[in-house]
């Protein structure tokens, strides 16, 4: 099954209350998510990730320092709780619910804040997984144009890889490099919220640790393996396979974790918030892909 229609076919069970209680699917889906990142790195050659690393890291400073000014601004404006603000700028600005978590447990976010900013990221994403496709070719983007686009503009990695999937091979291992090399962002950005909030936290105690994302070191390693390992050149059709269909499974599940109780939490200025964010990412990004990639 194509990865929109899973993802869909996820959130149809889930609203109609035939999704299985408790966090068993969530933590499913991250797992079976990260392991398809890896199979995926051991099809990549390393030189082309790194290529496309750096050319993730030139655009992740830039989009994202801009991403929070206008999310601080416009949060002051909106009057949106600055800590929901400082979530849902994360989850737009590097990637999706891994930042919110990330950013969320290091601010000691309340569960409201947390189930707000996951909701409208996740009403972005799987529109993002279903409008970038057909719009890259409308645009006329070229398969390493949409890969470093949607990268930059769609939230969670699961839909980029989707979104990015349906484009093209190349634009695929693009993608999902520029996209893991934005997640690295996840610990400056949350150090950085968890400073900001510094005053709020005073006398609370256990603030939040911050994970750290093992599975892009298998990542980058299992790329390694990939491009001086000969034999594993003969598994390549096979592992993307694995990783696309497994993939579809994970989005599935995604959709499967959604609960109405978030979906209801959604308040109109947070999803303005949001839909603000997105837009201003997704052309700010548009612009820099067509002025400096050819």
């Amino acid at each position: 099954m194509r990865p929109e229609y899973s993802l869909a076919l996820g959130v149809i069970i889930a609203l109609l209350g035939l999704a299985p209680p408790g966090d068993v699917v969530k933590k499913s889906s991250r797992i079976l998510i990260q392991v398809c990142v890896v199979l995926l790195g051991a099809t990549m050659n390393l030189h082309e990730l790194w290529r496309a690393g750096v050319t993730g890291l030139a655009f992740a400073f830039g989009t994202i320092v801009a991403t929070f000014a206008l999310g601080i601004i416009l949060a002051i404006w909106m009057r949106v709780d600055q800590k929901l603000a400082t979530l849902i700028s994360s989850g737009t600005a590097i990637c999706g619910g891994s930042a919110i978590a990330a950013v969320g447990s290091t601010i000691r976010a309340t569960s409201t804040h947390m189930s707000v900013a996951i909701g409208v990221v996740f009403i972005l994403n799987a529109v993002g997984l279903w409008v970038f496709p057909p719009l890259g070719h409308w645009l006329g983007l070229s398969q390493h144009q949409f890969g470093v686009w949607c990268a930059v503009a769609i939230h969670d990695v699961s839909s980029v890889v989707g979104a990015a999937g349906k484009y093209g091979d190349e634009a695929l291992h693009v993608a999902t490099a520029v996209k893991l090399s934005r997640t690295l962002w996840i610990v400056p950005i949350a150090l950085a919220a968890a400073w900001f909030f510094r005053s709020s936290l005073k006398g609370q105690e256990g603030r939040g640790r911050l994970p750290i994302p093992w599975f892009i070191v298998l990542f980058v390693l299992a790329s390694i393996a990939g491009t001086y390992i000969t034999a594993i050149a003969e598994w390549m059709p096979l592992l993307t396979l694995i990783a696309r269909r497994g993939m579809s499974v994970a989005l599935f599940l995604v959709g499967l974790g959604l609960s109405r109780k978030a979906l209801a939490s959604v308040g109109i200025r947070p999803l303005a918030l949001a839909v603000i964010l997105w837009v201003y990412i997704s052309v700010l990004a548009l612009v820099a892909v067509r002025w400096t990639i050819t």
